[in-house]
């Protein structure tokens, strides 16, 4: 059978061939009858094309697929073209992936190179804390660049670590130190919101930016907090990890770590936070400044709701946990307020070098503040501030108050921590005015002059210094108790001017003031500035029997581990204060509490002294004030130095006497030291007047004593309890013998010259005038070979001052000796004479036992103001109303 091939069969004819066909079927002609053909062209698939085959051609080994006869060909598929697409979408993502992740390896390699070797890195150390306990071992405050403690993982309370997880990284515990899933997470957000919504940093990440790395928001600065993330993960556990973040995060309002954030807004340890705080705390993180409780109470709410739903969600709580934790709306947040113990621990931490040089690890400081003390001084003074410092314009309060060894027991450096840290008792300098005039009256005494020292209130000039009184007035011829009592300006200036100013900075150095001050006449008045806490402690000798102290806040300071670092110990400057110049000093500041400026204090049961102090315009208004336990100064003013209605009797005083009232509950009534010495006591020598040595008792081979009452100078018969062994003295009123009370050493005169009663020997260790041992009884030779007059002490034939007092006349003794042991006889009573000063001359002389009054008159006054005379020299309370026409 022949077969032929038609032009339209041909490849390429298929073009005419539709045409045609198109025609035929226009013409309405019958259908056209498809004819079979052998190798005609077949398209083939995607299958066929992913076989390798080429179009045109079978595959290798087929042979051509014949479609059946009488059958037409089903119609070629068509490739999808969305399909097409979608292959092309995930082919050129592929190539954007590994172009992204080389890109990516590229950046770290980067930056990794630019930090320094893995093997050198290492957890830097934490700053050291400073625990700072009061007396009672309980928490005053943490000090350091902190402000709190380190503690470990498992010391808190199992919801504390899972508020922090459940608010800042859900994923803590199952990812390698950097998230991906929350990174993707958030980069959809910002897509969709078109800006950066949160920060998609693990806590991991946090740690490593915070020990390591600069908080700039930088690629670089980013990738290395990655790298460093992966690196603590592998080297740290997680719960390693989250104690780092907890310890090292920052809080918001200065509280660094989770101990110092629970102490700061609820006053508690981390250790026993409840669920609520803690999810308070957690919530603060992501902006401490904005979110925590004391800057933003409603935002701190809202935090603490969303930190408890996520613990909630993450299975950590229960929803009931949530809602009982969580804080009502109306209900206030009540945070800690930083008391006036912030004030204390300020001035322990500026110590902290003195103490034990810079410190490497946390420490434990041991104080000597009493809690119930440093909480009463602070309310009585933060209320009277705000009762009467309206009225009379001062805004400001401090208060020091010490043991009379100088141990802190409370203070005050401002009525509001929080409002001003500025310490008004420590740092702050201010005049102390009529406080500091105690120093120019003892350095009076020293020289010579008494309580009875009469002097002239007037007015004067002195190179152009004109001095006046406070009031205007004066008072014409008074003593220099009433002087001191009544704070009278001409008689201190005077004072100053003759004991000269080098000798009063002498004075107040030895008795405790530290403050550089100028010898000029002014200083009488208190025009130097000095800080409340030095004043005070120069007080303590008052108190204390004339022993110098050195305020002291720190008892112990210990390492974390319990080793010892610091131990107080009970060294100080010794005697700064001779005894017997000390009872008249008492004495004197007693009247001015009695009946002078000061009598707006009080204090019931106690015997107390003090002094009232008032810069000009009232810009200082002072209350310092003692008793035999502790000694408390008072100041009121304000911060910029403007003038108030205020003197240091009125609320300074009134301070003082709530304050020392609440202090002296519980304890036993003591009288001060040196003050009245009415009933007690003293031991002194019997001496052979014709000899003026030493009588020895005959039966005992002892030097033979006689006891003189202290009040009044008389000699005392006494008797030994055969029963007891105490020593019993005669009351005068009925003739009864009763328990008698003698004044230790501390209390009357220094140790060498006292005598024991039991033996009639000397106490301790006398020595002669060169510091060498004397031997009791009998005739004594110093190291030089002079006879010692046993009596005294002295070489014989030579007169060294000494401040002693006669107890009969009230006025200076000197320690004398006139070549054969013994004082002059006053012709007129036969009794011996006693040396003195003449506070005109300044020269000694022999004046009878019973002299007249001594009269001091330095610089004569310009103008002469009219004479107060006064009849009766113990009224004055008369003299008062003279003065202040009361």
């Amino acid at each position: 059978m022949d077969f032929r091939i038609s032009a339209d069969d041909r490849v390429g004819a298929q073009t005419r061939k539709t045409a045609r066909s198109r025609s035929t079927a226009k013409s309405g002609k019958g259908r056209e009858r498809v004819e079979p053909s052998l190798g005609s062209s077949v398209g083939f698939s995607v299958a066929d094309e992913r076989t390798g085959g080429t179009p045109g051609k079978p595959p290798r080994g087929k042979g051509p697929k014949t479609p059946r006869r009488g059958k037409a060909q089903p119609p070629k598929k068509r490739r999808s073209r969305s399909g097409g697409l979608l292959m092309g979408l995930l082919w050129w993502g592929f190539v954007a992936c590994l172009w992204g992740g080389i890109a990516v390896i590229g950046v770290v390699v980067y930056y990794g190179a630019q930090l320094p070797s893995s093997e050198s890195w290492a957890i830097p150390d934490r700053p050291p804390n400073i625990r700072i306990l009061a007396a009672d071992g309980s928490l005053i405050s943490n000090r350091g660049q902190t402000g709190g403690e380190a503690v470990t993982y498992r010391e808190l309370p199992y919801y504390v670590p899972a508020a922090i997880i459940a608010s800042e990284d859900r994923r803590f515990m199952s990812h390698f130190g950097v998230d991906p899933i929350g990174l993707a997470a958030v980069a959809v957000e910002s897509l969709q919101a078109r800006d950066i919504t949160r920060g998609a940093s693990t806590i991991t990440q946090q740690v490593a930016k915070n020990l390591f790395l600069t908080p700039d928001q930088t690629l670089g600065r980013k990738v290395q907090e990655a790298i460093l993330a992966v690196w603590l993960e592998q080297n740290y556990s997680k719960e390693q990890i989250l104690e780092l973040y907890f310890n090292r995060v920052y809080f918001g309002s200065g509280a660094t770590g989770i101990e110092a954030a629970a102490q700061t807004y609820f006053g508690v340890s981390a250790r026993n936070l409840s669920l609520g705080q803690a999810a308070m705390l957690a919530g603060i993180l992501p902006a401490p400044s904005a979110y925590n409780p004391k800057a933003n109470p409603e935002r701190a709410k809202d935090r603490q709701r969303l930190t408890l739903n996520a613990m909630a969600e993450e299975g950590y709580i229960t929803r009931e946990e949530a809602d009982a934790a969580r804080i009502d709306p109306d209900q206030t947040i009540r945070t800690r307020v930083a008391g006036s113990e912030s004030y204390v621990a300020d001035w322990v931490e500026s110590l902290m070098t003195a103490y034990i040089g810079e410190l490497t690890d946390d420490v434990v400081v041991q104080t000597t503040i009493d809690w119930k003390m440093q909480k009463d001084a602070e309310f009585i003074v933060r209320e009277l501030v705000a009762s009467e410092g309206p009225n009379r314009g001062f805004s400001q309060g401090a208060l020091v108050a010490m043991d009379v060894d100088g141990t802190v027991r409370a203070m005050v450096g401002g009525v509001d921590y929080q409002a001003s840290q500025y310490n008004r008792a420590v740092t702050a300098k201010r005049q102390p005015g009529s406080t500091f005039k105690p120093f120019v009256y003892l350095a009076a005494l020293e020289k010579g002059y008494t309580p009875d020292t009469l002097a002239e209130d007037a007015q004067f000039d002195y190179n152009g210094w004109s001095p006046r009184n406070a009031s205007g007035k004066y008072s014409g011829t008074v003593t220099l108790r009433q002087g001191l009592a009544y704070s009278l300006n001409t008689i201190a200036a005077r004072l100053a001017i003759d004991v000269t100013p080098e000798k009063v900075i002498e004075v107040a150095t030895r008795m405790g003031i530290s403050s550089s001050l100028t010898p000029v006449p002014s200083i009488a008045l208190g025009t130097q500035e000095v800080n409340l806490l030095e004043l005070t402690s120069a007080y303590a000798p008052f108190a204390n029997g004339g022993m110098g102290v050195i305020p002291d806040v720190i008892t112990k300071i210990s390492s974390k581990d319990g080793d010892v670092l610091y131990e107080a110990s009970d060294a100080g400057p010794g005697r700064v204060l001779d005894p017997s110049v000390l009872a008249q000093m008492n004495d004197m500041l007693e009247t001015a509490v009695e009946v002078g400026t000061g009598k707006g204090a009080n204090l019931g049961g106690w015997e107390f002294a003090g002094k009232t102090g008032t810069s000009q315009e009232g810009k200082d208004a002072l209350f310092v004030g003692y008793t035999s336990a502790m000694v408390t100064g008072v100041w009121l003013g304000n911060d910029d130095a403007t003038g108030t209605k205020l003197s240091g009797g009125n609320v300074p005083a009134t301070i003082w006497s709530q304050f020392m009232t609440k202090a002296h509950e519980g304890r036993e009534v003591a009288p001060i030291p040196g003050g009245s010495y009415d009933g007690q006591l003293v031991a002194q020598p019997v001496v052979d007047p014709a000899t003026g040595q030493q009588v020895i008792d005959p039966t005992t081979g002892q030097l033979q004593v006689q006891y003189v009452d202290a009040g009044t100078g008389q000699a005392v018969q006494t008797m030994t309890d055969p029963a007891t062994g105490q020593m019993l003295r005669m009351d005068p009123a009925t003739g009864q013998f009763v328990p008698a009370q003698t004044i230790s050493a501390t209390q009357s005169m220094p140790a060498e010259q006292m005598i024991d009663p039991a033996t009639g020997l000397p106490v301790g260790n006398p020595t002669d005038a060169w510091g060498q041992p004397m031997q009791a009884g009998g005739m004594m030779v110093g190291a030089d070979g002079t006879q010692i007059d046993p009596a005294t002490g002295l070489p014989m034939g030579q007169v060294v001052q000494d401040q002693a007092i006669d107890p009969v006349t009230g006025y200076p003794l000197q320690a004398q000796s006139n070549g054969v042991g013994q004082a002059p006889i006053d012709p007129a009573t036969g009794q011996p004479m006693v040396l003195v000063v003449d506070p005109a001359t300044g020269q000694q002389v022999w004046v009878p036992s019973a002299p007249a009054q001594q009269q001091f008159a330095p610089p004569q006054p310009v103008e002469q103001q009219p004479q107060v005379i006064y009849q009766d020299p113990n009224s004055q309370r008369t003299l008062m109303d003279l003065i202040f026409g009361e």
